[in-house]
């Protein structure tokens, strides 16, 4: 055999062993480290990842969007595969609205492999992050929360977490509802990263929209007169309430401070709380209705019974006089109620006598909660009758000693109003396609006691009355101021420069249709309801009878004298 040849076998030899080892190493892949193999391309081509579930939109009652998600991304970063920590800062850093320095303390941090350098970044500024393709940096689709109303409703539609949780208001109490269900999505990729494959394991489902009662007109304007209050008169907080007393609805519920929705965080604690749904507060003047009316089921009194009142009057150890000096004279109900008498009403409220009164403060709701679909609703304080001292029934029949939420007011004024119909108030109108009924009510007085106190209650603006400045042309107003001490807990007894003034009233009287409630806590300069109250109450009627379409009851009410 020729060298040729021996060259030529051996060549084929060596042909022979590698294609046989070629072989052999297949085999082995292929049958014994199959499945290993298998789960490493498993990882690096087929990815499983989370389809975010869009958050449900709360609407006013016309569909205005006070609630909404957008879009968003959630950008990380893996310090591990950033080689230059602080070139890349200062690249991503200004798109981010943070300081390079810290981005570069996150990106330098090696002992982690995984952080967030931004939550939520609306997605056309996330991508111009994306678009930098920069190794190690990467988005991860989410939404984001956003309140296009701003400052509006914000204490009672609440807030979201980073991680798009409810953390308050109606966002937390409806969080089930609004959040949804996320989807997981199976992409597989190529050998070259692109995408070849996409399959949705898991079908997303949207949150659910939730539509409000709240008008975001009248909500407006109640905002804006509650600004002014907070200009004017510089108290520590208020809020203003507005509801239709036929059925319980909330047309509007406002609080001040105001709240940008959208950076709550940057607002302190007592500012962010719904204090209509939440605050407790001894209610003054603005009770007494609720002593005259327990007086009047109890056939005690009427309207034109007249008492003869001292200037005083003294209960067990406690003295009670009148906010304002006074001679001894005589008063009808009616009078004791259109000029907020504390001896007329002391004086009622021993004749009606404590169990009884006590009675009656249980059966307007005082004491529990209204039963509102807002959470937090705070219960109020109303002492036990076996807590009841000598002195009690000089106080409590006039407003002190106990405390109400603004909305558990509300809700009773609301009774007298609609014909002596008790019902629990409500802000959600629809959940998806559920409409939600308005509660049943009951009946805590009758008819004929409900309009009585009606009547009284159109006193308090008439001439004589503490309101006697506020009127809206064409519409019959009534109503009750309240101007009530706060208690002083370093003393025990009652502050002498910290108030609460309050004003609650309806409109039309002869069918009433509206119902306006405002609080305003520790007003400086002026301290009655009647001054600083009252007239909110006025400019919040005066839009929202009009704009609601509510004819006057009377074209000759509310205009000025002449002659």
């Amino acid at each position: 055999m020729g060298v040729i040849e021996r060259r030529i076998a051996l060549l084929l030899a060596l042909f022979l062993g590698l294609l046989a080892l070629a072989g052999a190493r297949t085999a082995y892949l292929g049958a014994i480290r199959a499945p290993s193999l298998q789960r490493v391309a498993a990882s690096q081509q087929v990815r499983v990842i989370d389809v975010p579930a869009p958050r449900g939109t709360i609407t006013d009652r016309h569909g205005i969007e006070l609630a909404v998600s957008e879009p968003a991304d959630d950008v990380t970063a893996n310090p591990r595969l950033i080689r230059d920590p602080v070139a890349v800062a200062r690249r991503v850093a200004p798109l981010l609205g943070q300081d390079a320095g810290a981005v570069a303390r996150k990106l330098g941090d090696r002992r982690r492999g995984f952080v967030y350098l931004a939550r939520g970044m609306p997605s056309t500024r996330a991508g111009v992050i994306g678009a930098l393709r920069i190794e190690g940096i990467d988005r991860t689709p989410t939404s984001r929360r956003v309140y296009p109303q701003g400052w509006r409703a914000s204490q009672l539609l609440g807030f979201v977490g980073v991680d798009g949780n409810g953390l308050a208001g109606l966002e937390y109490s409806l969080d089930g509802d609004l959040r949804g269900h996320d989807g997981k999505r199976r992409l597989v990729d190529d050998a070259l990263g692109q995408p070849i494959s996409l399959r949705d394991e898991q079908a997303m489902r949207p949150g659910e929209s939730v539509r409000l009662t709240i008008d975001a007109a009248i909500q407006d304007r109640a905002e804006k007169v509650l600004a002014e209050v907070g200009q004017r008169f510089s108290p520590r907080g208020a809020m203003a309430l507005v509801m239709d007393p036929r059925t319980g609805t909330v047309l509007a519920l406002a609080n001040w401070p105001q709240v940008d929705a959208n950076n709550a965080g940057a607002s302190p604690d007592y500012a962010r709380q719904d204090r209509a749904v939440t605050a407790a507060y001894e209610p003054g003047s603005t009770f007494k209705p609720f002593t005259v009316a327990g007086a009047l089921e109890a056939g005690l009194v009427t309207p034109q019974t007249s008492f003869d009142l001292a200037p005083q009057i003294q209960v067990a150890d406690r003295t009670i006089g009148e906010a304002h000096d006074r001679s001894a004279e005589t008063l009808t109900t009616a009078q004791i109620l259109a000029q907020s008498s504390n001896v007329g009403a002391v004086t009622i409220g021993l004749r009606l006598g404590a169990q009884r009164f006590d009675s009656w403060v249980r059966r307007f709701g005082f004491g529990r909660p209204t039963g509102v679909d807002v959470p937090g609703e705070g219960t109020g304080i109303v002492p036990t009758l076996g807590r009841y001292s000598g002195s009690s029934m000089g106080n409590l029949p006039i407003g002190q000693g106990l405390a109400v939420t603004p909305l558990q007011m509300a809700s009773a004024y609301a009774a007298i109003a609609n014909g002596g119909i008790l019902r629990s108030p409500h802000v959600i109108a629809r959940i998806g396609r559920r409409a939600r009924r308005a509660p049943p009510g009951h009946r805590i007085i009758s008819a004929a006691t409900a309009a009585s106190l009606r009547g009284m209650l159109e006193g308090v603006l008439a001439p004589g009355g503490t309101a006697s400045e506020v009127s809206i042309p064409g519409y019959r107003l009534a109503g009750k101021t309240g101007t009530a001490n706060k208690p002083d807990p370093a003393t025990g007894g009652y502050s002498d420069t910290r108030y609460v003034a309050s004003f609650v009233g309806f409109a039309p009287v002869r069918s009433p249709r509206l119902l306006v409630a405002i609080m305003v806590d520790e007003p400086q300069s002026e301290i009655y309801g009647g001054v600083v109250a009252a007239p909110a109450f006025q400019q919040i009627m005066s839009f929202a009878l009009p704009y609601l379409r509510i004819p006057p009851d009377d074209p000759g009410a509310g205009q000025p004298p002449t002659g």
